[in-house]
Protein backbone atom coordinates (compact mmCIF):
# COMPACT_ATOMS: atom_id res chain seq x y z
CA UNK A 1 0.00 0.00 0.00
CA UNK A 2 1.30 3.45 -0.93
CA UNK A 3 2.56 5.52 1.96
CA UNK A 4 0.69 8.79 2.04
CA UNK A 5 2.44 12.12 2.46
CA UNK A 6 1.15 15.22 4.21
CA UNK A 7 0.41 18.08 1.83
CA UNK A 8 2.45 20.86 3.41
CA UNK A 9 1.07 21.53 6.88
CA UNK A 10 -2.58 20.98 5.92
CA UNK A 11 -3.26 17.77 7.82
CA UNK A 12 -4.34 16.29 4.46
CA UNK A 13 -2.53 13.11 3.45
CA UNK A 14 -2.14 12.27 -0.22
CA UNK A 15 -0.79 9.64 -2.52
CA UNK A 16 2.06 11.75 -3.99
CA UNK A 17 0.89 10.82 -7.50
CA UNK A 18 -2.32 12.74 -8.01
CA UNK A 19 -4.46 13.42 -11.05
CA UNK A 20 -5.20 16.65 -12.89
CA UNK A 21 -8.55 16.38 -14.67
CA UNK A 22 -8.64 19.30 -17.11
CA UNK A 23 -9.26 16.66 -19.81
CA UNK A 24 -12.30 15.35 -17.91
CA UNK A 25 -15.09 17.66 -19.03
CA UNK A 26 -12.67 20.35 -20.19
CA UNK A 27 -14.36 20.76 -23.54
CA UNK A 28 -13.10 24.33 -23.85
CA UNK A 29 -9.52 23.04 -23.65
CA UNK A 30 -9.59 19.82 -25.67
CA UNK A 31 -11.81 18.85 -28.61
CA UNK A 32 -13.77 15.59 -28.80
CA UNK A 33 -13.57 14.58 -25.14
CA UNK A 34 -15.64 11.58 -24.15
CA UNK A 35 -17.18 12.18 -20.73
CA UNK A 36 -17.67 8.48 -19.94
CA UNK A 37 -13.99 7.85 -20.68
CA UNK A 38 -13.15 10.78 -18.41
CA UNK A 39 -15.18 9.41 -15.52
CA UNK A 40 -13.72 5.93 -16.06
CA UNK A 41 -10.15 7.18 -15.74
CA UNK A 42 -10.98 8.89 -12.43
CA UNK A 43 -12.66 5.73 -11.13
CA UNK A 44 -9.64 3.68 -12.22
CA UNK A 45 -7.32 5.95 -10.27
CA UNK A 46 -9.45 5.81 -7.13
CA UNK A 47 -9.74 2.01 -7.38
CA UNK A 48 -5.94 1.78 -7.49
CA UNK A 49 -5.05 4.00 -4.54
CA UNK A 50 -4.99 7.48 -6.09
CA UNK A 51 -6.63 10.01 -3.75
CA UNK A 52 -5.49 13.53 -4.79
CA UNK A 53 -7.66 14.94 -7.60
CA UNK A 54 -7.28 18.42 -9.05
CA UNK A 55 -10.03 20.19 -10.99
CA UNK A 56 -11.22 23.77 -11.54
CA UNK A 57 -14.27 25.76 -12.61
CA UNK A 58 -12.34 26.80 -15.73
CA UNK A 59 -12.15 23.18 -16.94
CA UNK A 60 -15.33 23.12 -18.99
CA UNK A 61 -16.78 26.03 -16.98
CA UNK A 62 -17.95 23.73 -14.23
CA UNK A 63 -18.36 20.55 -16.26
CA UNK A 64 -15.18 18.92 -14.91
CA UNK A 65 -16.42 19.56 -11.37
CA UNK A 66 -19.83 18.11 -12.22
CA UNK A 67 -18.32 14.92 -13.64
CA UNK A 68 -16.04 14.57 -10.62
CA UNK A 69 -19.11 15.08 -8.40
CA UNK A 70 -20.77 12.14 -10.15
CA UNK A 71 -17.68 10.00 -9.57
CA UNK A 72 -17.60 10.98 -5.89
CA UNK A 73 -21.18 9.78 -5.51
CA UNK A 74 -20.66 6.59 -7.52
CA UNK A 75 -17.41 5.61 -5.80
CA UNK A 76 -18.56 6.11 -2.23
CA UNK A 77 -14.97 7.14 -1.52
CA UNK A 78 -15.45 10.87 -0.85
CA UNK A 79 -13.94 10.82 2.63
CA UNK A 80 -10.81 9.01 1.44
CA UNK A 81 -10.12 11.61 -1.24
CA UNK A 82 -8.41 14.99 -1.26
CA UNK A 83 -10.35 17.06 -3.77
CA UNK A 84 -8.84 20.33 -5.00
CA UNK A 85 -10.65 22.87 -7.15
CA UNK A 86 -10.14 26.47 -8.18
CA UNK A 87 -12.10 29.61 -8.92
CA UNK A 88 -11.56 33.23 -10.00
CA UNK A 89 -13.18 33.43 -13.43
CA UNK A 90 -16.31 35.54 -13.68
CA UNK A 91 -17.79 34.49 -17.01
CA UNK A 92 -20.08 36.89 -18.84
CA UNK A 93 -20.99 37.15 -22.53
CA UNK A 94 -18.49 34.44 -23.41
CA UNK A 95 -15.57 36.21 -21.74
CA UNK A 96 -13.65 35.61 -18.51
CA UNK A 97 -12.80 38.37 -16.06
CA UNK A 98 -10.70 37.53 -13.01
CA UNK A 99 -12.36 38.35 -9.70
CA UNK A 100 -10.74 37.73 -6.30
CA UNK A 101 -13.24 39.77 -4.31
CA UNK A 102 -14.41 38.11 -1.07
CA UNK A 103 -18.03 38.03 -2.23
CA UNK A 104 -17.15 36.38 -5.54
CA UNK A 105 -14.83 33.81 -3.94
CA UNK A 106 -17.51 32.92 -1.39
CA UNK A 107 -20.02 32.38 -4.20
CA UNK A 108 -17.44 30.39 -6.19
CA UNK A 109 -16.97 28.00 -3.28
CA UNK A 110 -20.73 27.58 -2.86
CA UNK A 111 -21.14 26.87 -6.58
CA UNK A 112 -18.25 24.37 -6.58
CA UNK A 113 -19.73 22.55 -3.58
CA UNK A 114 -22.98 22.06 -5.51
CA UNK A 115 -21.27 20.87 -8.69
CA UNK A 116 -19.04 18.49 -6.73
CA UNK A 117 -22.03 17.20 -4.71
CA UNK A 118 -20.09 17.52 -1.47
CA UNK A 119 -20.31 19.60 1.70
CA UNK A 120 -16.60 20.42 1.89
CA UNK A 121 -13.68 21.01 -0.46
CA UNK A 122 -10.28 19.79 0.74
CA UNK A 123 -8.26 22.45 -1.09
CA UNK A 124 -9.64 25.57 -2.75
CA UNK A 125 -7.33 27.70 -4.87
CA UNK A 126 -7.68 31.22 -6.17
CA UNK A 127 -6.96 30.16 -9.75
CA UNK A 128 -5.61 33.47 -11.10
CA UNK A 129 -5.03 36.89 -9.52
CA UNK A 130 -7.20 39.85 -10.42
CA UNK A 131 -5.80 43.38 -10.60
CA UNK A 132 -7.86 45.10 -7.94
CA UNK A 133 -8.33 42.90 -4.85
CA UNK A 134 -5.64 42.98 -2.12
CA UNK A 135 -4.49 39.39 -1.95
CA UNK A 136 -4.50 39.22 1.86
CA UNK A 137 -8.15 40.28 1.74
CA UNK A 138 -8.98 37.58 -0.80
CA UNK A 139 -7.26 34.86 1.21
CA UNK A 140 -8.86 36.21 4.39
CA UNK A 141 -12.26 35.44 2.83
CA UNK A 142 -11.15 31.86 2.21
CA UNK A 143 -9.87 31.62 5.78
CA UNK A 144 -13.38 32.42 7.01
CA UNK A 145 -14.78 29.67 4.79
CA UNK A 146 -12.14 27.34 6.22
CA UNK A 147 -13.29 28.22 9.74
CA UNK A 148 -16.85 27.42 8.66
CA UNK A 149 -15.71 23.98 7.46
CA UNK A 150 -16.57 24.56 3.80
CA UNK A 151 -12.95 24.27 2.74
CA UNK A 152 -10.13 22.50 4.56
CA UNK A 153 -7.11 24.29 3.13
CA UNK A 154 -6.23 27.34 1.05
CA UNK A 155 -4.25 27.58 -2.16
CA UNK A 156 -3.28 30.23 -4.67
CA UNK A 157 -2.19 29.66 -8.25
CA UNK A 158 -0.42 31.73 -10.90
CA UNK A 159 0.40 34.50 -8.38
CA UNK A 160 3.58 36.52 -8.75
CA UNK A 161 6.03 36.29 -5.86
CA UNK A 162 4.83 39.65 -4.54
CA UNK A 163 1.20 38.56 -4.75
CA UNK A 164 2.02 35.34 -2.91
CA UNK A 165 3.73 37.27 -0.11
CA UNK A 166 0.72 39.57 0.18
CA UNK A 167 -1.67 36.60 0.14
CA UNK A 168 0.32 34.92 2.91
CA UNK A 169 0.61 38.03 5.09
CA UNK A 170 -1.35 36.29 7.87
CA UNK A 171 0.13 32.84 7.21
CA UNK A 172 -3.07 31.43 5.71
CA UNK A 173 -1.72 30.05 2.42
CA UNK A 174 -1.21 26.27 2.53
CA UNK A 175 -0.44 25.42 -1.10
CA UNK A 176 0.92 27.22 -4.14
CA UNK A 177 0.29 25.82 -7.60
CA UNK A 178 2.48 27.06 -10.42
CA UNK A 179 4.16 25.98 -13.60
CA UNK A 180 7.23 23.86 -13.01
CA UNK A 181 8.82 21.08 -14.98
CA UNK A 182 12.23 20.01 -16.22
CA UNK A 183 11.98 22.46 -19.12
CA UNK A 184 10.75 25.35 -16.99
CA UNK A 185 12.67 25.53 -13.71
CA UNK A 186 12.58 29.22 -12.81
CA UNK A 187 10.44 28.42 -9.77
CA UNK A 188 13.52 26.92 -8.11
CA UNK A 189 14.89 30.45 -7.75
CA UNK A 190 11.70 32.49 -7.61
CA UNK A 191 9.38 30.45 -5.38
CA UNK A 192 11.04 27.45 -3.75
CA UNK A 193 13.01 29.34 -1.07
CA UNK A 194 9.87 31.19 0.10
CA UNK A 195 7.50 28.22 0.13
CA UNK A 196 10.06 26.07 1.93
CA UNK A 197 10.59 28.73 4.59
CA UNK A 198 6.85 29.18 5.15
CA UNK A 199 5.74 25.55 5.05
CA UNK A 200 3.77 26.00 1.83
CA UNK A 201 3.57 22.97 -0.46
CA UNK A 202 4.37 23.63 -4.14
CA UNK A 203 2.16 21.69 -6.57
CA UNK A 204 3.55 21.90 -10.12
CA UNK A 205 1.20 22.00 -13.07
CA UNK A 206 2.17 20.86 -16.57
CA UNK A 207 4.62 18.32 -15.04
CA UNK A 208 5.03 16.69 -18.45
CA UNK A 209 5.22 20.05 -20.27
CA UNK A 210 1.95 19.23 -22.04
CA UNK A 211 3.07 15.67 -22.84
CA UNK A 212 6.55 16.40 -24.19
CA UNK A 213 8.41 15.03 -21.16
CA UNK A 214 6.49 11.77 -21.29
CA UNK A 215 8.66 10.96 -24.30
CA UNK A 216 5.84 10.25 -26.75
CA UNK A 217 6.38 13.01 -29.33
CA UNK A 218 8.61 13.26 -32.39
CA UNK A 219 9.34 16.21 -34.69
CA UNK A 220 6.32 15.39 -36.88
CA UNK A 221 3.82 15.72 -34.04
CA UNK A 222 1.08 18.33 -34.57
CA UNK A 223 -1.54 19.68 -32.17
CA UNK A 224 -5.16 20.84 -32.44
CA UNK A 225 -5.92 21.84 -28.84
CA UNK A 226 -4.53 24.17 -26.17
CA UNK A 227 -1.02 22.96 -27.05
CA UNK A 228 -1.23 24.79 -30.40
CA UNK A 229 -0.06 28.01 -28.75
CA UNK A 230 2.77 26.61 -26.62
CA UNK A 231 6.18 27.79 -27.93
CA UNK A 232 8.08 24.81 -26.50
CA UNK A 233 6.14 22.51 -28.85
CA UNK A 234 6.95 24.33 -32.08
CA UNK A 235 9.85 25.19 -34.35
CA UNK A 236 13.48 25.13 -33.28
CA UNK A 237 12.62 25.20 -29.59
CA UNK A 238 10.60 22.00 -30.06
CA UNK A 239 13.56 20.35 -31.81
CA UNK A 240 15.96 21.37 -29.02
CA UNK A 241 13.55 20.04 -26.42
CA UNK A 242 13.12 16.76 -28.28
CA UNK A 243 16.90 16.29 -28.15
CA UNK A 244 16.86 16.75 -24.36
CA UNK A 245 13.98 14.30 -24.05
CA UNK A 246 15.91 11.80 -26.20
CA UNK A 247 18.75 11.89 -23.65
CA UNK A 248 16.23 11.45 -20.85
CA UNK A 249 14.69 8.46 -22.66
CA UNK A 250 18.15 6.90 -23.00
CA UNK A 251 18.67 7.38 -19.24
CA UNK A 252 15.29 5.83 -18.41
CA UNK A 253 15.88 2.91 -20.75
CA UNK A 254 19.25 2.17 -19.15
CA UNK A 255 17.52 2.17 -15.78
CA UNK A 256 14.71 -0.07 -16.99
CA UNK A 257 12.08 2.57 -16.27
CA UNK A 258 9.48 4.54 -18.20
CA UNK A 259 10.51 8.08 -19.13
CA UNK A 260 7.36 9.58 -17.57
CA UNK A 261 7.98 7.70 -14.31
CA UNK A 262 11.52 9.03 -14.06
CA UNK A 263 10.23 12.58 -14.57
CA UNK A 264 7.64 12.29 -11.80
CA UNK A 265 10.15 10.67 -9.44
CA UNK A 266 12.56 13.55 -10.08
CA UNK A 267 9.91 16.11 -9.04
CA UNK A 268 9.00 14.18 -5.90
CA UNK A 269 12.64 14.23 -4.81
CA UNK A 270 12.25 17.99 -4.20
CA UNK A 271 11.42 18.81 -0.56
CA UNK A 272 9.13 21.63 -1.71
CA UNK A 273 6.91 19.20 -3.64
CA UNK A 274 4.62 16.77 -1.82
CA UNK A 275 2.44 15.77 -4.75
CA UNK A 276 2.21 15.99 -8.52
CA UNK A 277 -0.95 16.11 -10.65
CA UNK A 278 -0.22 14.76 -14.14
CA UNK A 279 -3.20 14.84 -16.46
CA UNK A 280 -4.55 11.90 -18.40
CA UNK A 281 -7.05 11.12 -21.12
CA UNK A 282 -7.19 7.36 -20.59
CA UNK A 283 -7.33 5.04 -17.59
CA UNK A 284 -4.14 3.23 -18.60
CA UNK A 285 -2.23 6.54 -18.39
CA UNK A 286 -3.46 7.07 -14.83
CA UNK A 287 -2.38 3.59 -13.78
CA UNK A 288 0.97 4.02 -15.49
CA UNK A 289 1.63 7.27 -13.64
CA UNK A 290 1.03 5.54 -10.31
CA UNK A 291 3.98 3.25 -11.10
CA UNK A 292 6.32 6.24 -10.79
CA UNK A 293 6.34 5.58 -7.05
CA UNK A 294 8.41 2.46 -7.75
CA UNK A 295 11.27 4.49 -9.27
CA UNK A 296 14.15 5.32 -6.94
CA UNK A 297 16.75 7.86 -8.01
CA UNK A 298 20.15 8.28 -6.39
CA UNK A 299 21.68 11.71 -5.73
CA UNK A 300 23.93 11.17 -8.74
CA UNK A 301 20.99 10.24 -10.96
CA UNK A 302 19.00 13.27 -9.84
CA UNK A 303 21.94 15.47 -10.76
CA UNK A 304 22.36 13.74 -14.13
CA UNK A 305 18.72 14.30 -15.05
CA UNK A 306 18.85 17.91 -13.90
CA UNK A 307 21.98 18.50 -15.98
CA UNK A 308 20.27 17.39 -19.20
CA UNK A 309 17.76 20.20 -18.77
CA UNK A 310 19.99 22.85 -17.24
CA UNK A 311 20.17 25.07 -20.34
Amino acid sequence: MTEKKQLGNTGLFINPIGLGINAVGGHNLYPNLNEDTGKELVHAGIDNGLNFIDTAYAYGYGRSEELLGEVLQESGARHELVVATKGAQRRQDGKDTMDNSPSFLKQSVEDSLKRLQTDYIDLFYIHFPDEQTPKAEAVGALQRLKEEGKIRSIGVSNFSMEQLKDANKDGYVDVFQGEYNLLKRQAEEDYFPYVKEHGISYVPYFPFAAGLLAGKYDKNKTFDDLRTNMPHLHGQEFERNLEKVRKLKDFAEAKGAETAHVVLAWYLSRPEIDGVIPGAKRADQVLSNLSALDVELSTEELYEIGSIFKN
